[in-house]
């Protein structure tokens, strides 16, 4: 009796489009993709943007995940091995 129903969310309710947007989450693979062509491209601003979106450590695994995959995408694309592909993507000489 006299107690007031203040409306609520069911639970399991999604949250709504607005609060998604401010608490969007990135996984470490979009992290590392706009990290690593923000390098590419020189963006100072976006490198340190997609940086603060995951820890230094889920960075650097998503970084390395995408070079290899960028280096077997090649090697495959070139006919050539990943080492060479790699080793001339760093200039360095044939082993």
């Amino acid at each position: 009796m006299g107690r007031k129903k203040t409306a609520e969310l069911p639970e399991g309710n999604p949250p709504t489009r607005a609060r998604q947007e401010r608490k969007r989450t990135y996984n470490l693979f979009e992290a590392a993709a706009v990290y690593v062509s923000a390098c590419a491209e020189d963006n100072q601003e976006q490198i340190d943007e997609a940086a603060a979106w995951v820890s230094p450590e889920a960075l650097s695994f998503g970084v390395n995940e995408l070079a290899c995959r960028a280096v077997i995408a090649l090697a495959r694309e070139r006919d050539e091995s990943p080492q060479a592909v790699a080793r001339t993507l760093l200039g360095l000489p044939a082993a």
